[in-house]
């Protein structure tokens, strides 16, 4: 039995025991009606009893009175303090899906003082001091000189060395208590998705928050922890590929100048996330030193336009309707105007395009002139079906909602058909990517084991098989002839699309900052596994791929991590000429 199986069978006991306890705590009501025969009593009788009464009530009035006395001298100031089992508590390790630990229990002891038995508090302090450099002297002096005070906390978690140096101070009134630390081996290399605990050992954010909402803090708060170890909580995670994945993302930031980067792995047909980072990031043994910047996971907990990449979204739903054909043409020759806006390509061909150029030229015009045949409500429909306008489902406790207009008009249709007015979170776009490349199946992302089979029953048709196969060769057709070759890596084929997205600055599209994302899928002719890349506002990139677009920032991200983690993920490389094998049988 797993350990959140378990958790749900002990909350399961502690309503039963509490439903015992308050059933036969009481004594029987019947038990205190008695009934005499004789109701005559003589006076001497009763004036005896009477003052037995009053004797024994007297007697324990003073008793009472005296225990409260001694209750309230001895209460401790500190009342948020747990007792010594609850401080020392468990949480289940949590591990990577070939069993590497990536959080645990470590033992450590705090510091605290009794005020009460500490003769200079003076010389206490600075005793301290000479160990912990870092000490508030001024707050710990205050709480020495409390006299009244029977406890107070110190320091929390200290090291086997400080510990033994406080030792040999020899101070008066200065303690020990056991606790229990968590410790993640990794460091930063899975912080935003194991997430991190507080000074009490509960989980704050991440994976660690979702242990303890599935009942772990519930039985915490009853008593019903303890000390001894528990069973691991095991994740769809791989170690290699999540230092592979952290590792180009942080290089990212750095090497292009970038005010963030993120990428994720997905298994296509199970949806178990492999790989997941963001940054910048936190080191969650020290959460408090990434507090500015590293809290935020911008794959989750960040929406952005994620630009041309939903122009794949927008020529699958054209396509599945029936009502456009990959030999259909559209006049990309000229710009459009429509409501005071000019829409035009970047990489402007001006003449007939097909679908697959559209694709390969990242048209705008063309992907308007397609998106003006599905209409405006066929469109919703199937931006909701994949899952980008409603709030992703995940274990993940930071997930962001989309946003998009209130009200759809013909120019939101347009601008969104190429990535413009529907902010989304990156993974939910490359879950709803995954979706176009397994056969059409939408299956939500778990950081958790799935197999294929769990995935099937859980999993939502949202277009044809064929039109699957569709997208399948546009992207492979993009990643070899188009701006998707930045990501080709030789041996394995890699079919994706661009985007890159002016940022909106004071309700304004800036004209020098991006937002650039990247999906890709390999290898492309019998996908297993989907990337999505992402660059936030750039400052330079590589020049021979345009530099700060797309092609230059989000693609090398999605290189790297193909390139090293695909042998890793048990994908045989296959060398040949030309484009893969989806090119050549299409």
């Amino acid at each position: 039995m797993s350990f959140l199986s378990r958790i749900m069978v002990l909350k399961s006991q502690a309503h039963f025991s509490a439903g015992v306890y308050n059933r036969f705590g009481g004594p029987s009501p019947a038990g205190l009606a008695i009934e005499g025969s004789r109701k005559k009593k003589s006076g001497q009788a009763k004036s005896r009893v009477g003052l037995l009464i009053l004797g024994f009530m007297g007697i324990y009035v003073i008793i009472g009175g005296r225990l409260v006395e001694y209750a309230m001298k001895d209460q401790e100031v500190v009342s948020s303090i747990l007792p010594p089992d609850r401080l020392m508590a468990s949480r289940p390790d949590i591990l990577d899906r070939n069993g590497e630990v990536l959080a645990t229990d470590i033992r450590t002891v705090s510091l605290f003082a009794e005020p009460n038995k500490i003769v200079d508090a003076d010389e206490a302090v600075e005793k301290l001091a000479t160990v912990l450099p870092e000490l508030d002297v001024r707050d710990t002096y205050k709480k020495l000189s409390v006299k009244t005070s029977h406890f107070a906390w110190l320091r929390r978690q200290l090291t086997p060395k400080q510990q033994s140096q406080i030792l040999a101070l020899g101070i008066p009134g200065i303690g020990f208590r056991p606790e229990k630390r968590r410790f993640y081996p990794g460091g930063s290399t899975a912080a935003h998705i194991l997430g991190y605990v507080n000074i009490d050992n509960r989980g704050v954010a991440g994976m660690e928050k979702y242990i303890d909402d599935q009942g772990l803090a519930d039985l915490a708060s009853v008593g019903m922890t303890s000390d001894q170890p528990l069973e691991p909580v095991r994740l769809s995670i791989d170690l290699r590929v999540q230092n592979i994945v952290r590792d180009a993302v942080v290089n990212a930031v750095n090497n292009f100048q970038s005010k963030g980067a993120g990428a994720a792995v997905i298994d296509v047909h199970t949806g178990e996330v492999l790989a997941m980072a963001s940054a910048p990031d936190f080191d969650p043994n020290d959460p408090q030193e990434g507090a500015k910047e590293g809290w935020l996971n911008r794959m989750t907990n960040g929406t952005f336009e994620m630009g041309s990449t939903f122009k794949t979204f927008s020529l699958a739903m054209a396509l599945d309707t029936g009502k456009v054909k990959m030999t259909d043409t559209f006049d990309a020759s000229k710009s459009i105007y429509i409501g005071g806006f000019t829409i035009h390509d970047f990489h402007g061909q001006r003449r007939w395009l097909t679908v697959p150029e559209i694709f390969q030229y990242s048209s705008n015009i063309g992907t308007a002139r397609v998106i003006d045949i599905v209409g405006i409500d066929a469109q919703k429909d199937y931006l909701t079906k994949f899952g980008l306008l409603t709030k992703m489902q995940t274990e993940l406790p930071e997930v962001k909602m989309p946003s998009q207009p209130r009200v759809w008009k013909k120019i939101n249709s347009i601008t969104i058909s190429f990535g413009h007015g529907v902010s989304t979170t990156a993974l939910q776009t490359g879950v709803a990517a995954a979706a176009l490349v397994n056969g059409g199946k939408l299956i939500e992302p778990t950081f958790l084991p799935r197999t294929r089979d769990q995935a099937d029953e859980i999993a939502t048709q949202v277009i044809k098989k064929t039109t699957s196969d569709e997208i399948r060769y546009l992207l492979d057709f993009n990643g070899y002839k188009g701006s998707g070759r930045v990501a080709r890596v030789p041996g394995f084929a890699v079919g994706s699309k661009t985007g890159t997205a002016d940022k909106v600055v004071n309700g304004r599209y800036s004209a020098t900052l991006n937002f650039n994302s990247f999906i890709a899928a390999f290898p492309i002719n019998d996908p297993r596994y989907a990337v999505i890349t992402f660059c936030d506002e750039p400052k330079t990139g590589e020049k021979q791929y345009g530099g700060t677009i797309s092609a230059g920032t989000a693609g090398p991200i999605a290189r790297e991590i193909i390139s090293r983690a695909a042998p890793i993920l048990g994908i045989e490389p296959k060398f040949g000429e030309g484009g893969s094998a989806l090119l050549v049988s299409y």
